[in-house]
């Protein structure tokens, strides 16, 4: 199958007009990480000092581990610094390690996707494929995320599938993990050890201020439930339902029109943008709306999947009617 089409930004701009959408800077990704943990400790705090606050200081934080996971992305295109080095050290160590993730398997893995979007050969074509679904079928996958179901599967059953797949006589091992491959495997299970390394020195650091209970209710309770909801609502939001992006670069996602409250609770860091990034990958994130702006100037942005919002997307995609 040939990659999936792809169009020159000399199509869409004049050079002076894709001028500024080709600089990096060199502050701007190094602050995105720093403003993610910075939001990440003032829920943490915010939920210590009122507990009554908990339950949406778990949003919060979990909506922010989901930014981690975003900012590993930015990374993986080489979007969060000019210096390579710095840039794979702080989408590696400071975004991916921490949420159990490895920038070093999620780059090729990703840029495969990128090549062949929406085809067969899309590592991430099975995230969309099942969709449209029944009310009934989505609601039973969110409250999988919210219940921890999909964490303990990801993190402990995943995990050990791998391990025994290493062994001679686990080889049913790897048809389970492909099996299992739905939309939580883009923060893959396989960086264990690094993944407990990193989360026991946040649980000393917990436990050396006295505050033991908020690594498990603010930090470890959020990645085992609001993260992975949200992960599935970007995944599903992204791809899921958009038809001819095997024949069209501008149909190859979906471009969501967040609300505020959808920034902070779903989708961090202009993930929404989605429909802008896969037509031109190497824009930084932070330049996504303005290259929205740009791109719906022109006649053919008019063509592109653009959703007024996340409930909008859900209720595209929950259209199946039940058997």
């Amino acid at each position: 199958m040939p990659a999936a089409p792809r169009i020159a930004p000399a199509t869409l701009f004049t050079p002076q007009e894709w001028r500024p959408f080709q600089s990096r800077s060199a502050w701007v990704g190094p602050l995105l990480v720093l403003h993610c943990w910075a939001v990440i400790a003032l829920a943490v705090t915010a939920g210590v000092v009122l507990p009554w606050l908990i339950p949406l200081c778990v949003m919060i934080v979990g909506t922010r581990q989901l930014g981690l996971a975003i900012l590993m992305h930015e990374a993986a295109h080489g979007g969060l610094s000019r210096n390579a080095r710095l840039n794979d050290f702080l989408g590696h160590w400071l975004c991916a390690v921490p949420i159990g993730a490895s920038l070093k398997v999620y780059r090729p893995y990703h840029l495969r996707h990128h090549r062949f979007v929406q085809q067969p050969e899309d590592p991430d074509r099975m995230l969309s494929a099942p969709f449209p679904v029944t009310p009934a079928s989505l609601r039973r996958k969110l409250i999988r995320d919210l219940t921890g179901k999909t964490f303990f599967k990801q993190r402990i059953l995943l995990p050990l599938a791998q391990a025994r797949s290493n062994r001679p006589e686990g080889g049913g091992a790897k048809g389970m993990i492909e099996a299992a491959h739905d939309y939580e495997s883009i923060v893959t299970g396989r960086s264990v050890l690094p993944f407990l390394i990193v989360n026991l020195l946040l649980l000393a650091g917990f436990v050396a201020v006295g505050l033991w209970w908020a690594f498990f209710v603010l930090w470890l309770l959020p990645m085992a439930t609001w993260f992975p909801m949200v992960t599935r609502l970007r995944n599903i939001a992204e791809h899921a339902c958009v038809e001819g992006g095997t024949d069209y670069a501008f149909r190859a996602a979906r471009t969501t029109r967040a609300r505020w409250w959808e920034r902070a609770f779903i989708a961090p860091y202009w993930v929404n943008f989605h429909a802008e990034h896969h037509l031109f990958m190497h824009v930084p994130c932070w330049k996504l709306p303005a290259l929205h702006r740009a791109v719906h100037a022109r006649p053919q942005g008019k063509a592109m999947e653009v959703a007024p919002g996340y409930l909008d997307v859900l209720r595209t995609v929950t259209t199946r009617p039940a058997p």
